[in-house]
C-alpha cells in the first residue's frame, strides 16, 4: 500500500507543476502582485483545491493539526483515493486557467468534479474490499 500511495504522491506533485506553470504564465502577468506577494496566486490556486476537494485551506489544516503541522501537510494525510482526485483537479484546473476562467466558476466546476471522482473512486473501493474479504 505504501508503495501505491507513493506512487500518488509523485503523481499529484508533478500536475501540481503544471498548474504552477499555468499560474506562472497566466495569472501573475495579469495581475499587479508587487515582486514579494509573487507567491501568492500559488497559494490561493492550492487553496482552490483544497477547498474543492477536502472543504479547508491548508492554513484551516494546520491550525486544527498543529502537530501534524510541523513536519507535513494535508496531503500528507490524504487516501490514495484523494490524491487521485487531487492530481485530477490541478490538470482540470490548469487547462481552465489558460482558457481564461474565473475563479469562481473554476471552483465551482472543480468542486463538482472532486464530488464526482471521490464518489465513484470510493465505491469502486468499497466494491473491492467486499471482493477481497470473501
Amino acid at each position: 500500500m505504501k508503495i501505491e500511495w507513493d506512487a500518488k504522491r509523485f503523481l499529484s506533485k508533478n500536475n501540481y507543476l503544471i498548474q504552477t506553470d499555468a499560474v506562472k504564465n497566466y495569472l501573475i502577468p495579469v495581475c499587479n502582485y508587487r515582486e514579494e506577494l509573487s507567491w501568492l496566486p500559488y497559494a490561493e490556486e492550492a487553496d482552490l483545491l483544497n477547498v474543492a476537494l477536502f472543504g479547508f485551506t491548508a492554513k484551516d489544516w494546520r491550525e486544527a493539526n498543529p502537530e501534524l503541522a510541523k513536519n507535513s501537510n494535508v496531503r500528507d494525510y490524504s487516501s490514495i483515493n484523494e490524491l487521485t482526485v487531487l492530481s485530477n483537479l490541478e490538470t482540470h484546473n490548469a487547462q481552465m486557467i489558460r482558457e481564461g476562467k474565473l475563479k469562481e466558476e473554476r471552483f465551482l466546476i472543480l468542486k463538482e468534479i472532486a464530488e464526482y471522482q471521490i464518489r465513484i473512486l470510493n465505491e469502486a473501493q468499497n466494491i473491492s474490499n467486499k471482493i477481497e474479504q470473501k
